[in-house]
């Protein structure tokens, strides 16, 4: 089950990459755009300001993000849905991803597909988090194997932009790939580490989903020990290095 005022820890931080991505769509008036993993939903409706005439869909797995999602109101359409099911309609120009398909193996396959479903001309964006090397995420494998859940927490589910790029420019697209290292200052003064609690947002969701509640408190408790070592504060703030990887991909006309 995900918490959508969980996930909303950190807004600003988690909300640039969306806006970065979508600020390099070149569409200027499509009929249709979907958002795949819309989450709560706020960011699919920043879409309806930058495409005021277009169609707007946002769909998602999860019935609590998308009870928040409709909850705001407004042009977008929020729907249940599975993204690996998702078909591209004939009206749909902007297909946006928004760190989404890091949980979903196997999308590239998904990727090329959509690129050879949506019609000419149309823009397919995409967003997911590059720092599965990192040290939170190095903690939490390492963490996590110590209560058995190596199959839970994966190695390395995305690629890099070269490979995603190569992957479009093989299904017909011209492409615009590349990556971005976000620094976050988080607060320091919390009763918990903030790395921690970001990561309760996203990441830790498998974890909680299949520890009951006393293993998932002592799982907190031992990577909460981990995380204050790798990401020291400096003053007021715990600095948190986040890498992104981005793709545009514009089907050929």
């Amino acid at each position: 089950m995900w918490d959508p005022a969980v996930y909303a820890r950190y807004g600003t931080e988690r909300s640039r990459p969306f806006f970065d991505l979508v600020n390099r769509v070149g569409a200027a008036s499509p009929r249709a755009v979907v958002d795949l993993g819309c989450g709560p939903g706020e960011l699919t409706l920043a879409l309806a300001e930058r495409w005021p005439s277009a169609r707007l869909t946002g769909i998602d797995s999860s019935p609590e993000m998308i009870e928040k999602a409709r909850a705001h109101g407004g042009p977008a359409v929020f729907e249940i849905g599975d993204v690996r099911d998702y078909r591209p309609a004939a009206d749909v120009d902007v297909l946006v991803t928004n760190a989404t398909l890091q949980w979903v193996p196997g999308h590239q396959d998904l990727l090329a597909r959509w690129a050879g479903e949506l019609p000419a001309g149309g823009w397919l964006a995409m967003q997911v988090p590059g720092n599965f090397g990192a040290p939170s995420h190095r903690l939490l494998r390492e963490v996590g194997r110590r209560y058995g859940l190596g199959d839970v927490l994966r190695e390395a589910p995305v690629d890099d932009p070269v490979d995603y790029a190569g992957l479009l420019v093989a299904a017909g697209a011209e492409v615009d790939a590349w990556e971005t290292t976000y620094v976050h200052l988080l607060p320091a003064h919390e009763p918990e580490h903030p790395v921690l609690r970001w990561m309760e947002g996203t990441a830790l969701r498998p974890v909680k989903a299949a520890l009951d509640e006393n293993a998932w408190q002592s799982f907190r408790a031992d990577l909460a020990r981990e995380l204050a070592g790798a990401y020291p504060a400096a003053g007021d703030y715990v600095a948190f290095p986040f890498r992104r990887v981005f793709v545009v991909a514009r089907v050929a006309a």
